[in-house]
This record gives C-alpha cells, structure tokens and sequence, in this order.
C-alpha cells in the first residue's frame, strides 16, 4: 500500500487541506531550477546573511540562504554520482530563487544535527523530509507543510517475517533513522512492550538501515512510504504494511527569520503555476 502524494491546497499550518495531484509533465532538473531562477529574481530582500555575486564577480546584493539537508532519503534528498540530488533539494532550490534569494552552499549533515545547525546560525534553511510536530516547533519555525505521508514498515524480501500489524513485530528487531518520526514509532512499540529496548536499532541515514536489513542483521524498518517505495523499487526489501500517522513535511528555519514569509508566498506560486506538479512528477512517477 502506497500513500497518495498530496498537494497542500491552502498552505496553512493551521488547518491542512490537499487534494489528489495528477501532475502530466516532467522537465529537466537543471534547466528547470535555471527557467525558475530567471523568473523568480524579483522581490524584496530583508535581513542579512550574506549576499551573492554578479556575473562579473562583484557583490549584487543579492541575499544568500544556506540549505541544508540529510542525504540518504531518497527519492527527496540522496548523492548521486557525487552530486546532492532528490525532490527536497529542487523545490528548496526553487523556492529560494523564487522568493528573490540566492542559494547558497548546501550543508549535508546528519538528520538529528539538523536543527542544532540551523539555530547555531550554521545554516539558513532546511529541507528535509521533516515532520512538522511539537517539539520541532518549539525549537524552530516551519514553512507551510508541502508533502504529507504515513510511516511504512520494510521486511527483507527473503525474510519468513510477514507482519501484518506493529503487534506481529513482537520480539523482532526494529529499526529506524536517528531523530526521524519513524524512531519515534519504534519508540512507541518499546513503551507499549512489543518490542525490548535491546532489539532496536538506530541508523545515520536510512541507506544503512536498508543494507542491515538486506543482510540480516535487523528484521524490520519503520520508515516514510515514499522512501520505503523509493527502496523497495530498487532493492531486495518490501512494505509490509502502512502506520497511519498523517504526517506533513515543512521546511525549517530559524524563528527570527523574517524571509519565512517570503519562502511560504514562493512555495504558493510554485504550486498556483504547476511547478510543484512537475517536480512531483520527475521525481516520483
């Protein structure tokens, strides 16, 4: 079972609203991010942290946002062929040029240094895959959620292991990314005594949790649906069944930072003038 991909209707944290999207187009990743560039270098520029450089090397006053991410989701942010490619990164890509920006360099770190590296100033904006929840809030502001999805759990296509339900992972060993909503469902059988705090396992990045589950070493992952399909498509593991959650992603930046405004009208546009569609499109169908 798959989750529907869903476009945010209303952008607003408040009241989330989506209805099916049935993008009909696929473009060239980089010849798309340049055509969004060119037309989404307009608009004001508040606050500061540093700014960009003209065609003929000397400062245009263009302000500069640093992304930064956790490679190893894919189809959102993964290495390709030493390149950082995925979902996540175009739109933030996209959504920065559009709000008037300049992209600034990228930051790949650990999913759980994340926010650390955001609030120390170390970076300006995540985009993540990252669940808006709670406790995230409390320590940064989120843009308008862009995705919604469930948690999914992984087997080893060879494995005599054929759960239906978390009460069939009972005594097996569960894991999950460090510092991802899916930890937290693996937290959730341990408090509930399905499964013993000994049998867990927590990854950097989920590439890894996938090879230990390839290899035998763990019987099961709880991890996003479109990244657990995105695996399952391409290696020796399936979904065994879906956690509804109902989850929605939001990119991350520091609280006091006036451009989330700018940032949330970007992802507006970029979603009225079917770019979105067509990032969905590339990078999931």
């Amino acid at each position: 079972m798959i989750a529907n991909i869903l476009r945010v209707e209303t952008l607003n944290t408040d009241s989330y609203e989506y209805s099916n999207m049935t993008p009909d187009a696929t473009i060239d990743r980089r010849s798309y991010l340049k055509a969004v560039g060119a037309v989404g270098a307009t608009g004001a520029v508040a606050g500061c942290t540093g700014s960009g450089d003209g065609e003929d090397g000397e400062d245009d006053g263009t302000e500069v946002i640093n992304p930064g991410t956790a490679p190893g989701f894919p189809p959102f942010e993964y290495t390709e062929d030493g390149e950082l490619v995925g979902f996540d990164v175009d739109l933030a890509e996209a959504a920065i040029e559009r709000a008037g920006y300049e992209v600034g360099e990228w930051t790949e770190i650990e999913f759980d240094s994340l926010i650390p590296s955001l609030t120390q100033g170390n970076l300006d904006l995540i985009a993540a895959a990252m669940t808006i929840n709670e406790e995230r809030q409390q320590q940064i502001a989120f843009t308008d959620p862009y995705y919604e999805s469930d948690q999914a759990v992984l087997v080893a296509e060879d494995s005599d292991l054929s759960p239906e339900s978390v009460d069939d992972l009972a005594d097996q060993r569960v894991g999950a990314q460090s510092g991802t909503t899916g930890q937290d469902e693996v937290d959730t059988l341990v408090d509930d005594g399905i499964v013993s705090a000994d049998d867990t396992r927590q990854y950097d990045n989920y590439t890894l949790g996938v090879q230990d589950l390839e290899n035998g070493n763990v019987d099961a992952l709880i991890i996003d649906i479109p990244v657990a399909q995105n695996f399952a498509d391409g290696r020796a593991v399936s979904i065994a069944f879906t956690i509804e959650t109902g989850e929605v992603y939001g990119m991350g930046m520091r609280q006091d930072d006036d451009r989330l405004a700018d940032i949330n009208d970007a992802l507006a546009e970029l979603q009225d003038d079917g770019t979105y569609d067509e990032l969905v499109a590339e990078w999931f169908e």
